[in-house]
């Protein structure tokens, strides 16, 4: 196994298969990894409680936009402002 796939484990994507739902399906789970390294980071007393809140707030404000970007929960009809 190498050292990246041990650390930075992924998850089969078992939704349906678009490029933009894989792609955020990876932003989430790279989300979902660096939370959990932030909280083990405060857990230890690396950090203080505020700084990991506010790197987590951060990574929601970026996962949020990377939503909105790839038109994820948005109704068909009314577009993701990408213009092909």
């Amino acid at each position: 196994m190498e050292k990246d796939d041990f650390l930075y484990p992924r998850s089969r994507y078992y939704g349906e298969v678009k490029p933009e739902n894989l792609v955020f399906n990876a932003n989430l789970q790279e989300f979902a990894q660096r939370v959990s390294l932030i909280c083990n980071l405060e857990t230890g007393g690396k950090i203080t409680s505020i700084k990991a809140y506010e790197e987590i707030k951060a990574l929601w404000k970026e996962l949020k936009h990377s939503k909105h970007n790839l038109g994820i929960g948005q109704d068909p009809s009314e577009g993701n402002g990408n213009t092909q």
